[in-house]
């Protein structure tokens, strides 16, 4: 018998190897991934795949609260959705605000990008009222338009409560249903 190993014994310390230099290449890939709060001395494996198994527990609660911010934040989006360019897009409930100072009236309307019907009808609206406006502008922000409305009316608390109740039956009859005075 002769000392030279079997090609099947050459074989699996050739496979054996190769498999070790690859987990050794992916360790140090996973590693140059992780941000080190320790310095750079020489860390033992274990401790390495300990330090990138803590990270990506950090990184999944942050992704978790991050989830739950962006929920509470579109939480005033209804349920529905319409399909724009083949995107689905939540509609926004729009929001209405109205301030009396004086003769003066601010109102302020916030829709969604689907929803730009409804700043012409506030203007009708305030139109058939004989409020005078002063100013009117808009702002995009996101999928939020923010609409401003500044007007005069001459018959102070009386004609402001009208116009706020008004508004209000204009928002709850064409179903949109949030309003905020």
């Amino acid at each position: 018998m002769e000392n030279n190993p079997s090609p099947s014994k050459v074989d699996r310390k050739f496979i054996e190897r190769n498999r070790r230099n690859q987990m050794k290449t992916l360790f140090r890939k996973l590693n140059s991934l992780v941000p080190h709060q320790r310095s750079r001395e020489s860390i033992s494996l274990p401790d390495q795949l300990e330090e990138a198994a803590e990270y990506i527990k950090k990184l999944q609660i942050n992704a978790e609260k991050l989830k739950d911010k962006k929920n509470m934040l579109l939480g005033n989006e209804r349920s529905n959705g319409r399909m724009y360019g083949g995107k689905s897009v939540g509609l926004k409930s729009p929001r209405i605000e109205i301030q009396q100072m004086g003769s003066a009236l601010e109102v302020v309307l916030i829709t969604g990008l689907d929803s730009q019907f409804m700043f012409s009808e506030i203007i009708r609206v305030l139109g058939e009222e004989e409020v005078d406006i002063v100013n009117a502008s808009y702002k995009v922000i996101g999928d939020a338009v923010f609409h401003s409305i500044h007007c005069q009316d001459g018959e102070s608390a009386k004609g402001a409560a009208r116009i706020s109740e008004r508004l209000k039956n204009f928002i709850y009859d064409s179903g949109y249903g949030a309003f905020n005075v």
